[in-house]
C-alpha cells in the first residue's frame, strides 16, 4: 500500500509521489519566538516528527527543513514589553522551543533556518515579484498584489473580496486591495532594518517562508506543512507569491489540527496556553508525546488533565511489557524487526496513529500473554515487532532519547507497580467491608505523597506536587 495523505489543495486524500524518486523534501512552518513554546507548539512538532520518521521508514531519503521567524511584529512587541533586545528574546525563546522538542525525542531537522539569515533571499524574491507585475510600490512598502494570483483561495477556499489577506496593521493605507499583504516594510524609528532597493525595513512575515523553503528545498518540493490556524492567511499567501514567482512550491499541503483549551484554540493572544515547561511537569516527556499523537494528527485535541493522565497510563501498560520482555529474554531479547501489516497499513492511511496504536497495544497483550505461559518464541516476536512500531512513533522505551530517563524511569516503574499493589488491596479491603483498613492504606499512601482519586472507572494516583 502507498502512503496516502491529505492534501488540504485538493481537499482530498491524495498517493504520496516525491518529486524526486526515492527522496522526500519537507517544510514545516516553525515558530515564531516572542514567547516560550506552549502545548500547541510540541504536537506541531510531533506529527511532523512522526510524518519524517514513517517516511524514512518507507525507504525514502528525506530532507526536512523548519523555519523559525525570530523577527516579527509580535517579538518586537515583546521584547519592547520586556525591555530587552529583540534578539536577546528571540534567542532565549528559540532555545526553550529546541529543548521543549528534543524532550519530546523529535528528530532534529536537517536544516534549521532563520528568518533574519535570510534577507537578502527575501529581498531577491521580492524584486523578482515587482519585476513581473505580482507588486508594487505602496508608499515605502512593498506589496503583493492579489489580483494577479489566478488560483488565490485554493488553500483557505472561497472568502468575501474585501476579506483582507493580511493581519499587517498600519500598513494599509497605500494598498490597491484591502487583500493585498506587504512583501517589504519601510523602517520605522528605533526597529531593526536591512538595506533594500525601496530602502531600509524588513520582510513581511509571508514572504520569509517562500525564501526559505525554496533556498533549501528547491523551487519545486513535496510537503508544506503547519497547523490549521496558517491556511489563510500566511500559507495562502506563500502560495501566490511563489507560483506568481514562477516556482513550482509544495506539492502537498499538511495541516495538523490545534489544541484547544473548553473548545477555544490555545494560544498566547487567548491567555489561555498550557505552557510545555508546565505539561512536562505533570508527565514524562514519552507521555506527553502519547498523549499528543494518539489522536489523528487533523482532528482537534481539547486538553484536559484527565486525559493527559489516560494517555501516560496507557504509554506505561506498552512500557512494561517492554522492560518486563528485555528482563526476561535477557541475550534473546531481539532488535526490531518487520512491522506488522496492520500497523503499516494503519501509518499509509493518512498517518493514521490511532490505528497503529491499536496494532501495537494488540501486540502488547499477545507478548504479555506469551510471556506469563512461558512462550519465549511469540515473547521474542512480539518484543521485536513492539519496539519496530515504538521507534516509527518516537515512543520506545529503550531508545537513546529516552535513555537519559535512566534510573528516574525504572524508579517510577517500580514505584507505579507498588503503588498499583496497593490500590489492588484497598480495592479487596472494600469488597470484603473492612473499609478501616482501605482508609488506612489510603492514608498511608498519602504521608508518602501520592494522592488517590475515586472515580467511576477505578482509583487514580498521582504524585503531590
Amino acid at each position: 500500500m502507498t502512503l496516502r495523505l491529505f492534501d488540504t489543495a485538493s481537499r482530498s486524500v491524495r498517493e504520496f509521489w516525491p518529486v524526486t524518486r526515492g527522496k522526500a523534501a519537507v517544510y514545516l512552518c516553525g515558530a515564531t519566538v516572542q514567547a516560550a513554546p506552549h502545548l500547541g507548539h510540541l504536537r506541531s512538532a510531533v506529527c511532523f516528527d512522526i510524518l519524517v520518521r514513517w517516511l524514512e521508514a518507507s525507504g525514502l531519503q528525506v530532507t526536512y527543513c523548519r523555519n523559525v521567524t525570530d523577527i516579527d511584529d509580535k517579538i518586537l512587541g515583546a521584547a519592547a514589553a520586556e525591555g530587552v533586545p529583540w534578539w536577546a528574546l528571540a534567542e532565549r525563546h528559540q532555545r526553550e522551543f529546541a529543548s521543549g522538542y528534543a524532550l519530546l525525542g523529535c528528530r532534529p531537522p536537517d536544516v534549521e533556518p532563520r528568518a533574519t539569515g535570510h534577507i537578502p533571499d527575501m529581498v531577491a524574491l521580492i524584486q523578482r515579484l515587482v519585476a513581473t507585475g505580482h507588486a508594487y510600490l505602496a508608499g515605502r512598502d512593498v506589496c503583493f498584489d492579489v489580483s494577479t494570483a489566478d488560483s488565490y483561495y485554493t488553500l483557505s477556499g472561497p472568502r468575501p473580496q474585501d476579506v483582507p489577506s493580511s493581519e499587517d496593521t498600519g500598513y494599509t493605507s497605500f494598498k490597491r486591495d484591502p487583500r493585498d499583504f506587504v512583501l517589504w516594510k519601510a523602517a520605522k524609528p528605533a526597529e531593526p532594518a536591512w538595506p533594500s532597493p525601496w530602502g531600509p525595513g524588513r520582510p513581511g512575515w509571508h514572504i520569509e517562508c517562500s525564501a526559505m523553503a525554496t533556498g533549501y528545498l528547491g523551487p519545486a518540493f513535496d510537503i508544506h506543512g503547519g497547523g490549521q490556524d496558517l491556511i489563510f492567511p500566511h500559507h495562502e499567501n506563500e502560495r501566490a507569491q511563489s507560483l506568481a514567482a514562477g516556482d513550482r512550491f509544495a506539492r502537498y499541503w499538511v495541516h495538523h489540527g490545534l489544541v484547544t483549551v473548553t473548545g477555544a484554540k490555545m494560544s498566547k493572544t487567548a491567555g489561555n496556553a498550557l505552557a510545555a515547561a508546565d505539561a512536562l511537569d505533570r508527565v514524562r516527556p514519552q507521555e506527553l508525546r502519547y498523549y499528543l499523537c494518539q489522536a489523528h494528527y487533523r482532528s482537534t485535541i481539547d486538553y484536559s488533565a484527565d486525559a493527559v493522565q489516560d494517555a501516560a497510563a496507557a504509554y506505561q501498560r506498552v512500557e512494561r511489557f517492554v522492560r518486563r520482555a528485555q528482563r526476561a529474554l535477557g541475550p534473546a531479547a531481539p532488535e526490531p524487526s518487520a512491522l506488522p501489516i496492520s500497523f503499516t497499513a494503519a501509518m499509509d492511511d493518512d498517518l493514521s496513529v490511532s490505528a497503529a496504536l491499536v496494532a501495537v497495544h494488540a501486540t502488547v497483550r499477545d507478548g504479555n500473554y506469551a510471556l506469563s505461559t512461558g512462550d519465549l518464541q511469540t515473547a521474542v516476536t512480539c518484543l521485536a515487532q513492539t519496539r519496530a512500531m515504538l521507534a516509527v512513533l518516537g515512543l520506545d522505551p529503550l531508545a537513546p532519547a529516552w535513555q537519559s530517563d535512566g534510573e528516574d524511569g525504572r524508579l517510577r516503574e517500580v514505584v507505579g507497580a507498588l503503588v498499583a499493589l496497593a490500590l489492588r488491596q484497598r480495592e479487596a479491603a472494600r469488597a470484603r467491608g473492612d473499609y478501616a483498613s482501605a482508609d488506612s492504606i489510603r492514608d498511608a499512601l498519602e504521608d508518602t505523597g501520592v494522592l488517590v482519586e475515586d472515580t467511576p472507572e477505578g482509583p487514580r494516583w498521582e504524585l503531590a506536587r
